[in-house]
């Protein structure tokens, strides 16, 4: 967000070349400037924005993904306070769902987990906590020959707090939700506790965190049916009526997947500098979940009791709804993570850095249980244990960077490689809740996928105001080990040839200093995205019968992107306006069925395009001091150009809001006092399916206007204490679940 700083530092470095260029020219004594900023942002052809740490104190933060809340055409999928599923949507994202057209990185570790591309597979947001955060910046687009085919959307780079002496930080938060849909009227919230320390002793820094979250989270769906059958049922109470995104009647008559989680983080990074240009880095982190999803009827029997058997249960005369014991259900989840990562840089020379860093991300344990009947099953019961254990991924990158100043030349040349490795194995348990239980083998699926890519990028100065990057990735995508196995369907059993493609990938930018203070840049770029490993192989079947379909054949996303930017000074502050626009070919797309058992499968489209504007501003004391502005506008179009499977999907807009935008004030009183307020506007998405008339319900992914607050006091120049609000006016929105309704947070903040 905070592009001001990167649009000075551009123009200083075409003000340093013009004054190089001329003899007369006043030389200034010799500078060194160090910063901990990633090479990927410096040398990014692509709109970017950051996120500082004084920004993240201002915003009511609690996970740390709520540190992106106002990013330029960003959405988190953040549906509850502790949601393991918060996925990122960019500016042609297309629906809330896919996970796979961005990427998150911590340090240079790789945090999004590409083994899927849906809400299942979110980034691991919690191996870092929002306060060791130093800053963070987005890059929009895939113009960066360094990055994979998975930038296409957007790409989050966080970078930690390197310690700069002995520093302690501690935080205390406290929320609570106010929710109501449909029968629920409650209240859920929880705490989070949070410590932090660094240390720097001669040539080590050593940082540690350790964090944990209780909270207890809204009703994510509700048990309804659009089903009405002719017969006699049992009288019961307590059922909703409203309409479905079809605008059919709809029965609700239970609040389910209602989740109470507990998580621990612990890390610990250690770098240890061999000079002032030399240093090492290792990381090792682990987060636990422990979770727990409810079901809560609203059906009442004639004697006020709840019900959660199988009933049919009368709405009308002689007309009856079936209800199944199912319909209630309860998980229990838990899961341990696991991530190793190693970092190293090196300026081996006056014009040669060398950068490698690698990631080791496992899950030793991952175990979901669930009862085949619901909360009827109570602590027994049959059902179902799920083991997710050893998925993880692997991926290296090594890269060098040469200055050749005599030729006007930055070039950057590497290698990539990385492996995702996917394991899901469902059993039939006698006992859901023991593992001792386990009768037999109910699903099976299994895969892997690898990518080898060489890299090349050169950044050229023309003349004193002109710039070209040009750049090529040159990608070798594997596929291999896959196998599935369904107990109930033995026409999908079998396994999976293997794959291996190869892809090239070009990519050029043209930057013009137009003026003193404005920056013109053209960027052009081809990028592949590989298909995810549960994807390809990933064919699941739920407790109700509800089956997603894996497609071993699906072919890569191709991306052609461009963008136009313009940036530079405007009053106080700093703007960027950029056009933007994606064609993509074999476009991945979950296609579901409307009736129960829904099947969701996966097919590539054929053609689609993606277009638009984007609009951002940034500025510090705007008209008066401790006044700081930052805003964003971004209107999108889409339209599907060409689908053989679909014909009917010509023409039709794709889920992407028309609409975005968002703004962020904070004005500082004084040195004890800040006052903080943000807005965020998105509109509805459009459906592909015709027969979606009302997105602003349970099921749709609506519009919404959602209004936050935030006041903070300084008590010492170490203490300081905080209260704020998310979403003020309670706003009711969807993204097929409910988005949290109003939300009040508590914080009290050591910085020592």
């Amino acid at each position: 967000m905070k592009v001001r700083a990167w649009v000075w530092a551009g123009w200083a470095c075409f003000a340093l070349q013009d004054a190089v260029a001329d003899d007369s020219a006043v030389l200034l004594p010799e500078m060194s400037v160090s910063q901990t900023t990633s090479s990927l942002v410096a040398g990014n052809p692509s709109p970017q924005a950051e996120v500082s740490a004084q920004q993240i104190e201002n915003i009511n933060v609690i996970n740390t993904e709520d540190a992106l809340k106002y990013v330029p055409s960003l959405n988190i999928r953040k549906r509850y306070i502790g949601d393991r599923n918060s996925i990122i949507s960019a500016r042609t994202s297309v629906g809330a769902i896919p996970s796979a057209t961005s990427l998150v990185y911590a340090d240079g570790l790789l945090l999004s987990n590409l083994l899927g591309n849906s809400y299942s597979y979110p980034p691991r947001w919690s191996m870092v906590g929002a306060e060791e955060i130093e800053h963070v910046d987005v890059l929009y687009g895939p113009f960066s020959a360094l990055l994979p085919g998975n930038s296409i959307g957007a790409t989050v780079l966080l970078t930690t707090r390197r310690p700069q002496r002995t520093e302690v930080y501690a935080k205390a938060q406290a929320f609570q939700e106010n929710f109501a849909l449909y029968a629920t009227d409650a209240s859920y919230g929880g705490y989070q506790t949070q410590a932090s320390a660094g240390l720097k002793t001669g040539n080590w820094r050593v940082s540690l965190l350790a964090n944990q979250l209780d909270a207890h989270g809204h009703p994510m769906t509700f048990a309804n049916t659009t089903t009405v059958k002719t017969g006699a049922g049992v009288v019961a109470t307590g059922y909703q009526l409203d309409t479905d995104t079809t605008g059919a009647p709809r029965y609700v008559y239970a609040a389910t997947s209602i989740d109470h989680t507990l998580q621990d983080t612990a890390k610990i990074r250690a770098e240890y500098a061999f000079s002032a240009d030399t240093r090492l880095a290792l990381t090792l982190a682990q987060f636990s979940n422990d979770a727990y999803s409810a079901s809560s009827s609203y059906l009442r029997d004639a004697t006020g009791n709840p019900i959660y058997t199988s009933t049919n249960v009368a709405v009308g005369v002689n007309q009856y709804i079936q209800v199944k014991a199912s319909d209630f259900g309860v998980t229990k989840s838990d899961s341990l993570n696991r991530m190793l990562g190693l970092s190293f840089a090196s300026k081996l020379t006056d014009t040669w850095r060398l950068e490698a860093v690698a990631t080791d991300y496992g899950t030793p344990s991952d175990i979901a249980k669930s009862p085949n009947n619901g909360v009827s099953s109570g602590g027994g019961g049959a059902g179902t244990i799920t083991y997710g254990d050893h998925s993880g991924w692997r991926n290296f990158d090594i890269k060098g960077i040469w200055q050749l100043a005599a030729t006007r030349h930055v070039v950057t040349t590497g290698y990539h490689v990385d492996q995702y490795d996917y394991s899901s194995l469902k059993y039939d348990a006698s006992s859901w809740q023991s593992a001792a239980s386990i009768t037999t083998l109910n699903t099976r699926a299994v895969g892997s996928t690898r990518t080898d890519a060489l890299f090349a990028q050169d950044v050229w100065k023309l003349a004193p105001r002109w710039e070209l990057t040009t750049g090529v990735r040159q990608e070798r995508w594997q596929a291999f080990g896959g196998a599935y196995y369904d107990k109930s369907n033995t026409a999908l059993n079998g396994s999976f040839a293997s794959r291996e493609q190869n892809y090239t990938s070009p990519k050029a930018a043209l930057t013009w200093k137009a003026s003193p203070d404005w920056l013109l840049r053209a960027s052009l770029a081809r990028a592949y995205r590989m298909p995810t490993v549960t994807e390809l192989y990933g064919t699941q079947t739920d407790n109700a019968g509800n089956k997603t379909l894996a497609d071993g054949m699906l072919r890569p996303e191709k991306v052609l992107a461009g963008d136009l930017t313009a940036e530079g000074v405007v009053g106080d502050g700093s703007a960027r306006v950029s056009l933007f626009l994606e064609n993509k070919a074999d476009y991945i797309y979950q296609q579901k069925t409307s009736v129960a058992p829904i099947v969701t499968s996966y097919q590539n489209i054929g053609k689609t395009r993606v277009w638009g504007v984007e609009t951002a501003y940034v500025g510090n004391d705007v008209g008066m001091p401790g006044l700081d502005v930052q805003a964003s506008l971004t209107y999108t179009g889409s339209e599907v150009l060409e689908d053989a499977g679909h014909p009917e999907y010509a023409g039709r807009a794709l889920a992407i809001p028309k609409w975005r935008a968002s703004a962020f004030v904070t004005y500082r009183f004084d040195a004890v006092w800040s006052m903080s307020g943000g807005i965020r506007y998105a509109t509805a998405q459009p459906s592909l399916d015709p027969a979606v008339v009302n997105p602003n319900t349970y099921g749709g992914t609506s519009g919404y206007t959602v209004a936050d607050a935030r006041v903070n006091y300084r008590f010492r120049n170490y203490l300081t204490a905080a209260i704020g609000v998310d979403n003020i006016g309670n706003e009711k929105y969807y993204a097929y679940h409910p988005y949290p309704q109003q939300t009040w947070h508590a914080e009290l903040r050591i910085a020592y």
